[in-house]
């Protein structure tokens, strides 16, 4: 299948945008479905960077550990799952819009499941997912404007 795509515009610079959507400690404030999300090691962030993040998924919650694949500040970033019956591989990509008025923001993702998780990625993660993307970038974006 091919991955969920989704962009939005945010009137703030890709500097202002990728710094907040990529602090963890920040992921509740834009992502509904987040519990809790923190780093599993020290230093800057970088290829091969860990975290653990814990959403909910309907009643249950889930909680499972990405890794940086992609690093490149402003300007990109991704991850891939490394556990889990469903593991997300990710890519956000930040370009300034032509007017210098903000910045485009385009993220991929897919799923890859194991055991259980082969079935449910066609039947509801990917479903699920589409709907929580529309919602998160709508906050992201209602977030980043309302504290210029």
């Amino acid at each position: 299948m091919a991955p969920i795509v989704h962009t939005v515009e945010i009137s703030r610079s890709p500097e202002d945008v990728f710094t907040y959507l990529t602090d963890l400690e920040r992921f509740t404030e834009w992502q509904e479905q987040v519990v809790s999300a923190r780093r599993l090691d020290d230093g800057a962030m970088r290829v091969g960077s860990k975290a653990s993040l814990t959403r909910r998924m309907g009643k249950r919650e889930q909680t499972f550990t990405t890794e940086l694949t992609d690093w490149d500040p402003p300007r990109s970033y991704a991850f891939r799952g490394i556990d889990g019956p469903v593991r997300p591989i990710g890519k956000g990509t930040l370009e300034p819009m032509a007017d210098g008025a903000g910045t485009r923001f385009t993220f991929s993702i897919d799923f890859e499941g194991h055991g259980i998780g082969k079935l449910l990625v066609p039947l509801l993660v990917r479903r699920q997912a589409r709907s929580e993307i529309l919602k998160s970038h709508a906050a992201l974006k209602e977030r980043l404007e309302s504290s210029k």
